[in-house]
């Protein structure tokens, strides 16, 4: 399954899905040029390649079917390309595919509530006299997360020393601006690799706290190129 010299010559780059013919699920979007849409059919039959996407092309060829490609869009320019990827991967949810991640420029340009688009633009410089951690969380995050998905990544397992015993307040953050704000009740340790992180154990915070530091910005607490997830203030 390829396509001509001739077709390749006009497509120009394009997107592209890969669908189940049993269910007509949609299980793979992608951006290419030539031949790219039929790479992962070739790799998945020539190659011991285990990824969701492999094995589920392998599934489909196993039980008698063929893979259907569609391609969406064409004669675009490559920069193009990344933009329709990443909104129609947006659009049908990273849980819903098995992309490994999100398309280009995803967290800054991607999929965002109303609120969040406000929040982003609007934002005011987080200032509060209470003791508060600011936890960034931005590998941890996924914008499908429930209430308390959120709650686990914020409130473990971290390399955090004393003074987080005079913090009151721990703050996720994500991609500089805060998220949501949580009471800490306890902390309690936790062995992992042989070394002590910690967590806590907490609860959402008031409404009055909440609304002071929620969708603040906090990129200066957090400038490019930190390696250090915690920030204290206060304490």
């Amino acid at each position: 399954m390829v396509f001509s010299q001739a077709v390749i010559e006009k497509l120009e780059y394009y997107v592209y899905f890969l669908q189940d013919p049993r269910t007509n699920e949609i299980f793979y979007i992608g951006k290419g040029i030539g031949n790219r849409v039929f790479n992962h059919l070739e790799c998945a039959i020539e190659t011991d390649g285990k990824t969701e996407k492999l094995d589920k092309i392998r599934e489909i060829i196993d039980a008698g079917f063929q893979v259907n490609h569609y391609v969406l869009r064409h004669g675009l320019t490559e920069s193009g390309a990344f933009e329709i990827e990443a909104a129609i991967i947006d659009f049908v949810g990273l849980k819903n595919l098995s992309n490994r991640q999100g398309g280009h420029y995803s967290r800054d340009f991607g999929l965002k509530t109303t609120d969040e688009i406000s929040s982003i633009y609007e934002a005011t410089e987080l200032e509060t006299i209470e003791p508060i951690l600011l936890i960034n969380i931005n590998r941890l995050y996924r914008r499908d997360m429930t209430d308390l998905e959120l709650y686990d990544a914020t409130r473990k397992a971290w390399v955090i020393g004393l003074r987080r015993n005079k913090a009151k307040y721990a703050v996720a953050t994500y991609r500089g601006l805060t998220r949501e704000v949580y009471t800490i009740d306890e902390w309690f340790s936790i062995e992992v690799n042989n070394k002590t992180r910690w967590g806590f154990n907490g609860s959402i915070a008031e409404n009055a706290i909440r609304n002071e530091l929620r969708y603040k910005a906090i990129a200066s607490y957090f400038p490019r190129g930190a390696s250090n997830p915690i920030k204290y203030l206060n304490c």
